[in-house]
């Protein structure tokens, strides 16, 4: 019997912000290397109380049983492509035998559910250390599209209000939906290519950019009034009528001038 759900709960908690961490470092390294993300963003949760007493009861478990229950540490990772969901399982798999260990794998994305759900969950035992010593714990991480994802929260509403039992004619709608989010995600992966690339350019600019009004700043500490607001004007004039290639021409100048104060 557990007594006290807040204690248990604990190391659910401390892992699932530990794994939202790294995932989004993850995705920060990317970005900062002015690199596709393959992670777009990361979310968790530690399953309601009432919800694993739920599952325990469906599954005729006993509540001191709890610990078996492999999702009530959850980690969601959101990706544009579907072809990013195998760069990411690759990540994970990485680390297999590190900072984790996969106990299983199962693949909704190929084996799709009946309802149209989609999806690639990882199970996976992480060790959580603490002021208590060490905890073994039980997470899942669900890999999914962010069309995947808008369709299984859609689905997860609705069962919600219909407490599982969904009428017919909204299931068959759901299918349909969630063919839908299918073929959106198929014609995505078509020009993955240029949206790969465009991303980057983005990426790039807005790297540039930053660095530009940084230098210009920097100026404007040293009392370099006169460049300053004339490299404002030609910086706003390369980003509404320019292209990269002025930004990078002006960032080459404002690299002279600070030069100049060295």
């Amino acid at each position: 019997m557990i007594n006290n759900w807040d204690k248990f709960l604990l190391p659910y908690t401390q892992a699932v912000e530990e794994l939202k961490i790294k995932f989004k470092s993850l995705r920060k390294s990317y970005k900062g290397l002015e690199e596709y993300s393959p992670i777009e963003f990361v979310t968790g949760r530690v399953k309601k109380i009432s919800s694993i007493i739920e599952k325990l009861d469906r599954r005729e478990m006993p509540i001191d049983k709890a610990a078996e229950l492999e999702d009530i540490a959850g980690i969601r990772i959101m990706c544009q492509l579907v072809d990013d969901i195998s760069t990411v399982v690759e990540l994970i798999t990485s680390r297999n035998g590190k900072d984790l260990e996969i106990v299983e794998e199962r693949d909704y994305t190929k084996n799709t559910k009946d309802s149209g759900y989609r999806s690639y969950h990882i199970i996976i035992k992480y060790w959580v250390y603490s002021s208590v010593g060490e905890n073994e714990i039980l997470a899942e991480i669900q890999i999914r599209t962010l069309a995947m994802n808008f369709w299984a929260t859609i689905e997860h509403s609705i069962n919600y209000k219909f407490d599982k039992n969904i009428p017919e004619n909204i299931v068959q709608r759901l299918k349909s939906a969630a063919e839908a989010a299918f073929h959106l995600d198929m014609e995505m992966s078509q020009i993955k290519d240029e949206i790969i690339d465009s991303q980057k350019l983005f990426m790039a600019e807005s790297a540039l950019t930053e660095k530009i009004l940084y230098k210009i700043h920097t100026l404007y500490l040293n009392s370099n009034y006169k460049n300053v607001d004339l490299l404002r004007k030609d910086f706003y004039n390369a980003k509404r009528n320019g292209s990269i290639e002025d930004l990078k021409k002006l960032n080459d100048r404002i690299d002279l001038l600070l030069e100049e104060l060295s």
